[in-house]
């Protein structure tokens, strides 16, 4: 008796211990889900307010900036048919707003088209410089054993530890000379390369197996043949994380272009573009335009993100390998 006693209480313990560690997982997994789900929405509710703002009347975005619900009618006039600005109370609520146009008709009247353009031209531009020239001084510092091989590239590492803003005056000052301010080459020129590019494709190269390029070389295949034929396509994922790293960080290129190309306002991109229209505007900022030429301007790297976010993640993993 006093054995099956205990065989019970055994029992007992083990599925207690069982469903209390069964309810301590579930319990964690539920909380970490939560805490990523209130991570989400803090992190998308400054979007969302952006969107919501650049598409109410300017009295609404001063006065009831917060409110982000849209309601019936759609694209209602924010201007009485004398032309004066309608009250906040007549396009929203305290909970929604009517949603108008107004910010986007208004930004289209200045050189956003022209902001748009030179983005995109800047952007793939540099883009396409950097896979050339990244690429190529990566496989060097990876593959071909020089005198001054490792110097080189930490002289390379060490250029990323220098802040931005201590470089734009010797950069103004080198542009001036040359005789590139306020031109495009100077733009492409200047940012055609950057060290962390080549430390991503540096690492990239030497993860791959130095036997490829031996079985190449039997073959007769010289230095430039194993790197265009053999080497860069293996690269594709790590070209691929260059390219989205390069575009999206032109892109959102504000100082480098403000002391570059700042004089010409013909040659502005959408942040810069859009700065000096918020500096046109002065204390009566029209909110709801400015809104509207932000959310443009973010759409493309939005839809970027989205379709290619995996490789964001590949490109920072590719950074930590073994060197």
């Amino acid at each position: 008796m006093t054995t099956t006693s205990q065989s019970k209480t055994e029992k007992q313990y083990i599925e207690t211990a069982s469903l209390s560690r069964t309810f301590i997982r579930r319990s964690f997994a539920t909380l970490t889900v939560t805490l990523l789900v209130v991570f989400a929405l803090v992190q998308t509710v400054p979007f969302a307010l952006t969107i919501a703002n650049s598409l109410k009347c300017r009295p609404v975005v001063q006065q009831r900036p917060q409110v982000f619900i849209p309601s019936p009618p759609f694209g209602v006039d924010c201007r009485t048919e004398t032309g004066a600005a309608l009250p906040a109370e007549a396009t929203s609520t305290l909970f929604t707003f009517n949603p108008a146009l107004e910010g986007y008709q208004r930004v289209f009247e200045y050189n956003l088209d022209v902001w748009f353009l030179n983005t995109v031209y800047y952007a793939v531009a540099i883009t396409v410089l950097r896979l050339i020239f990244d690429s190529l001084a990566g496989y060097a510092l990876a593959r071909i054993r020089f005198p001054g091989n490792r110097v080189f590239f930490f002289i390379i590492l060490g250029t990323m530890m220098i802040p931005g803003v201590v470089l734009l005056v010797p950069r103004f000052i080198i542009l001036q000379q040359l005789g590139l301010l306020n031109t495009y080459q100077g733009v492409i020129l200047t940012l055609g390369a950057d060290a962390f590019g080549v430390f991503l494709m540096k690492q990239f190269f030497e993860s791959i197996p130095p036997e490829i390029e031996e079985a190449a070389m039997v073959d007769g295949a010289n230095r430039f043949v194993m790197f265009g034929r053999v080497i860069l396509p293996m690269a594709t994922p790590a070209l691929t994380a260059l390219a989205i790293f390069s575009f999206q960080g032109t892109w959102n290129n504000f100082m480098d272009l403000l002391i570059i190309v700042g004089g010409d306002a013909s040659k502005h991109n959408l942040p810069l573009g859009l700065a000096q229209l918020r500096g046109q505007f002065g204390d009566t900022l029209e909110w709801n335009t400015f809104l509207a030429g932000a959310v443009i301007a973010t759409i493309p790297l939005a839809l970027l993100f989205f379709f290619f976010q995996r490789y964001f993640v590949e490109g920072i993993s590719y950074t930590g390998l073994k060197g």
